[in-house]
């Protein structure tokens, strides 16, 4: 077994004692129940601060924050991986509260080395982590009640779809192309919102054997068979429409593409996992289930 000098090993413990206590900061609850002036670092963190009635208090938000149409004009703090610690402060936020995959990482610790408290809130994919996530980001400016009323509000209504895709009886395959048009599709595999998307909605996720979105060929998009191909609004506006998407040479030999089962969503919307979830999966459900009825 090698091992290490003692000047070597005193530094990898310090560099680990260092890493921990990083750690164990970035993994503190932050609660800033007085905060007059709030940064969001997310689309859907916004949207919770929103429905939590905090809009008055928002100072910036980040580049997907796009709804409601109203905090547009905020001014932006960038895009939410690729945030700007010199920004941020130059806001002086009273707290700043941002998705799970906010980033870069030396600007996270920058900002927290400041004394700013940030709040990382976690990642949703289902009912009960969304409520989880609702409840994080209401504990972060101390709007707990507010909060836990949200995410009963949001769970009950999921739960309510759960019933009609359990009533439904079939689960149509669903292929999710976050782009396509310059070249290969980029297609939706597991651990994604897209995909969690089509399993709350009743759908199988056509794509399989792979995380996150990757390029798929037009040999693989016919393998995939799917019922239906599902597209973010900004997908579909780039191609000039659902028609020109369907006729991709890449796309047009699939069962969904020849029948026209194309279904177009706004992209945070679909995607974005905060309080309009439930309509969206709701909206899915009704487009991937046509003869299921009225919500």
């Amino acid at each position: 077994m090698r091992t290490l000098p003692l000047k070597g090993s005193l530094a990898l413990m310090a560099l680990l004692a260092g890493l921990a206590a990083s750690r164990a900061v970035a993994d503190e609850a932050v609660r800033v129940p007085d905060a007059a002036r709030i940064v969001s670092a997310d689309g859907s963190v916004t949207e919770i601060l929103v429905a939590l009635g905090y809009e008055d208090r928002l100072v910036a938000v980040d580049t997907t924050s796009l709804y409601p149409p109203e905090v547009t004009r905020l001014p932006k703090i960038g895009y939410a991986r690729a945030l700007s610690a010199e920004g941020l402060l130059s806001l002086h936020p009273d707290v700043i509260v941002a998705g799970h995959d906010a980033g870069p990482p030396e600007v996270l610790a920058q900002v927290r080395a400041s004394g700013v408290p940030l709040a990382l809130t976690p990642a949703a994919e289902d009912g009960e982590s969304l409520a989880v996530k609702i409840r994080a980001v209401g504990e972060a400016v101390g709007a707990d009640a507010a909060a836990d009323s949200l995410a009963a509000d949001v769970e009950g209504k999921l739960g309510k779809i759960e019933t009609q895709v359990a009533a439904a009886g079939t689960r149509p395959r669903v292929l999710f192309l976050m782009s396509a048009g310059e070249g290969a599709p980029r297609a939706a595999g597991a651990h994604t919102s897209a995909a969690a998307m089509i399993a709350l909605a009743g759908g199988i996720n056509a794509a399989e054997g792979y995380d996150g979105y990757k390029p798929i060929s037009a040999e693989a998009a016919v393998a995939t068979k799917p019922d239906y191909i599902v597209v973010p609004s900004h997908t579909a506006a780039a191609l000039g429409g659902a028609d020109k998407l369907a006729q991709l040479p890449q796309l047009a030999l699939t069962p969904a593409a020849q029948k026209g089962n194309i279904v177009v969503m706004d992209t945070m919307y679909l995607l974005g996992f905060g309080p309009r979830t439930p309509d969206a999966v709701a909206d899915l459900f009704h487009a991937l289930h046509p003869g299921s009825g009225p919500s």
